[in-house]
C-alpha cells in the first residue's frame, strides 16, 4: 500500500508533466497527438491518485474540488470517442496551478 506522501508526490509529478507538455502552446499541442496523449495520460494518473488520498488529507485543502477532479477521470476514461481536448486544455490551464499549489502545501506540511 502506498503512503499519502507517495500519492501526493505522484500528483505533483503529473502536474509538472502536464505543465511541461502544455508549455509549447495550444497550437503545438493540438498538432501533436503525442503531447495530447501525454497530457491525457498524466491527467488520468493524477485523478486516480487524488482518489487514493484519505478524506482527512483532502479536507485540509477544501479549496480544491476533489470530487470534480476524480469525476474528470471517469469522464476521460470512459468517453473514448467524445474526448474534447479543448475542454481538457482549458481545465488544465484553469485548475492545475491551484491543485499544484495545494499539493505542494500538503507535502510541505508533512503529507
Amino acid at each position: 500500500m502506498k503512503t499519502e506522501v507517495a500519492y501526493l508526490r505522484r500528483i505533483l509529478r503529473c502536474c509538472q508533466r502536464i505543465r511541461e507538455d502544455s508549455a509549447p502552446g495550444r497550437d503545438a499541442v493540438f498538432q501533436s497527438h503525442t503531447l495530447q496523449d501525454a497530457i491525457h495520460r498524466n491527467l488520468q494518473v493524477l485523478c486516480v491518485s487524488t482518489q487514493r488520498l484519505a478524506p482527512a488529507t483532502r479536507g485540509r485543502r477544501p479549496v480544491i474540488p476533489w470530487p470534480a477532479v476524480a469525476g474528470l477521470r471517469g469522464a476521460r476514461v470512459h468517453d473514448y470517442f467524445d474526448i474534447d481536448f479543448e475542454l481538457i486544455r482549458l481545465n488544465v490551464i484553469r485548475d492545475r496551478p491551484d491543485l499544484e499549489t495545494a499539493i505542494r502545501e500538503l507535502l510541505d506540511s508533512g503529507g
